[in-house]
């Protein structure tokens, strides 16, 4: 499910760009050095990643605790779902209920600290800055830290994360050098193709979770914790 990381990166960050354009046009970069400048590109995308791989670990060990349970198989096909659920549902009902309300005072303080950290320019403003940048809200990151939950395993789901970060990484530095640079129909394409990207991705999810026998896709066995411990012990 790795590949499906990186599409949802590279579609996804045409989203991420409005969201989180504002501040990557406010990074500090150094214009008259190109080398420093690339040097502190490499340091806010590596930021960015780190985050998006600690969130990926940290969801990949709940999804393993829920494997103890022996439930893989229907945490990945529930994923799907909620990736799908996500995408049909009318935005008037996440507006309505505002899901979001109980962490604005983090994402307040958030802000508050990259607001300080653009003021400082220290040598590592940029990776604060991408890490920070990493734990704001956004929906294509929730995408993807589901797909990280589906795992199963920390270090596949710090692998999908960071895969995820990755694919975000071109449009988003364009978009650092260029601005708003992609205007009009092309646009506007490429944005209602996100969501029919994810319900694609939810879909592969709810196969793999099915266990049909398409090799990659839909194997006919997951291995869960049971097994593995089962098969050590009797060796």
């Amino acid at each position: 499910m790795i590949y499906a990381a990186l599409i949802l990166g590279l579609l996804g960050s045409f989203h991420c760009v409005g969201m989180c354009g504002p501040i990557a046009f406010l990074l500090p970069l150094d214009r008259t050095n190109r080398s420093r400048r690339i040097l502190q590109l490499i340091s806010y995308h590596g930021g960015r990643i780190f985050m998006y791989a600690i969130l990926g670990m940290a969801f990949g060990i709940v999804g393993k605790g829920l494997n103890v349970f022996g439930i893989q198989q229907y945490l990945s096909i529930g994923v799907g779902v909620l990736m799908i659920v996500s995408i049909l549902l009318p935005v008037t009902i996440f507006n309505r209920y505002n899901f979001s309300r109980p962490i604005y005072k983090g994402v307040s303080k958030i802000k508050s600290a990259m607001g300080a950290e653009l003021k400082k320019k220290n040598p590592h403003t940029f990776f604060t800055l991408g890490y920070l940048n990493g734990l704001l809200p956004c929906g294509l990151v929730y995408m993807a830290i589901f797909g990280a939950l589906a795992t199963g395993n920390a270090l596949q789901g710090s692998l999908y994360m960071t895969v995820f970060g990755l694919g975000t990484i071109p449009l988003m530095t364009t978009a650092i050098y260029l601005g708003n640079f992609l205007k009009g129909s092309a646009k506007q394409r490429i944005v209602k193709a996100i969501p029919i990207v994810v319900v694609i991705i939810g879909m592969l999810f709810i196969l793999r979770g099915l266990g049909l026998g398409i090799p990659y896709i839909s194997p006919s066995e997951m291995v869960t914790v049971q097994e593995v411990t089962a098969h050590h012990q009797c060796h």
